[in-house]
C-alpha cells in the first residue's frame, strides 16, 4: 500500500478528516522550506502538498504567485524541489509528499523526471494544466513507477471528466471548492455538501478540498463532509509576513488551530 493510500485509511479508520497544507518550495529558501516541513509534520499534517515554483502559475491567486516569484529569486527549480524532497526523506518515511505544480517544469526537466522523482520519495503529482486527456502516458509513466497522478475536479466538471480522472487518477481527488483561483473566499458549504457525496462515489477515491479555506472556522465546516482538507493561501501568508527564523513556529500555530477545529468537526459528523 502506498503512503497516499495508507493515510487515507488510517483517517477513514479513525473516522477522521485529514489535513493536507500546501506551501512553496524554496520560500523563503530551502533550508526554511526544510524547516517547515517538519513543523507541519508535528502539527498535525497527515499529507503535504509541496508547490513546484513557476513564473505563470494561472491557477494561483496573488499569494501563492508572490511564494513563487521569491522561491525563484532563491534560485529554486524542480531539481532543488528534489532534493528538497530527499532530503525531508532522510528524517522521514511516513508523511506522503505530493508535488503540486504546472506542466512547463517537468517537461522542461525530461523523461528522467518520474524516475528522479520516484528515487527521491514523491508519493503523487498533481500537475494543474495536464487534464486527463492530453496526459494518458504521463500519468502511466507516474503510475509505473509507483507515483499517484493527482487531479482537480472543480464544480463545472462534468460526469465525463469524473469518469476520465476516476480511471486515469490515483490517491486522491483535489476538488476546487468554488470558480476563481486560490486564495478567493465565500465558500458555498452548502453546494460543497451537496456535491461530495456523488463524486467520491462516482471516483472511488478521497476528495479532498481546497481554494478560499482561509481559518480553523471554514475548516471544520468543510470537514464536515470532506475526506481531507488542503490550506495553502493562508499558511503563505504567515510565511510571507514572518522573519524567517520565525516562519516555522507561526506556521505550526495556524496548524495547530486548524487540526483541532477539524478533529472536532470530525469527530461530531463522523462517528456512527
Amino acid at each position: 500500500m502506498s503512503r497516499i493510500d495508507a493515510t487515507f485509511e488510517r483517517l477513514r479508520t479513525r473516522k477522521r478528516c485529514g489535513l493536507i497544507p500546501f506551501i512553496t518550495a524554496g520560500d523563503p529558501d530551502a533550508a526554511t522550506t526544510l524547516a517547515l516541513l517538519r513543523a507541519l509534520v508535528l502539527s498535525g499534517a497527515d499529507l503535504i502538498e509541496l508547490g513546484v515554483p513557476f513564473s505563470d502559475p494561472m491557477a494561483d491567486g496573488p499569494t501563492i504567485q508572490r511564494a513563487s516569484e521569491r522561491a525563484l529569486r532563491q534560485g529554486m527549480s524542480l531539481r532543488g524541489v528534489l532534493e528538497l524532497v530527499r532530503a525531508f526523506r532522510q528524517e522521514n518515511q511516513h508523511t506522503p509528499l505530493v508535488l503540486m505544480g504546472y506542466a512547463n517544469p517537468i517537461e522542461a526537466y525530461g523523461k528522467a523526471f518520474v524516475d528522479d522523482a520516484r528515487g527521491a520519495g514523491v508519493d503523487g503529482v498533481l500537475t494543474v494544466d495536464y487534464p486527463p486527456e492530453e496526459c494518458a502516458d504521463f500519468a502511466a509513466a507516474l503510475k509505473s513507477a509507483g507515483i499517484d497522478p493527482i487531479f482537480l475536479l472543480a464544480p463545472t466538471s462534468t460526469e465525463q471528466r469524473y469518469a476520465q480522472v476516476a480511471a486515469m487518477g490515483g490517491g486522491y481527488i483535489y476538488y476546487v471548492s468554488m470558480k476563481g483561483v486560490t486564495g478567493s473566499a465565500l465558500l458555498d458549504f452548502e453546494q460543497l455538501g451537496q456535491r461530495l457525496p456523488a463524486i467520491r462515489a462516482a471516483v472511488g477515491m478521497p476528495v479532498c478540498v481546497g481554494f478560499g479555506i482561509r481559518d480553523a472556522a471554514s475548516a471544520a465546516k468543510v470537514a464536515a463532509f470532506a475526506d481531507a482538507v488542503v490550506v495553502g493561501s493562508r499558511l503563505i501568508e504567515e510565511i510571507e509576513a514572518s522573519p524567517r527564523d520565525q516562519a516555522p513556529a507561526k506556521v505550526a500555530k495556524l496548524m495547530n488551530e486548524i487540526r483541532m477545529a477539524i478533529d472536532n468537526a470530525s469527530v461530531a459528523g463522523r462517528a456512527p
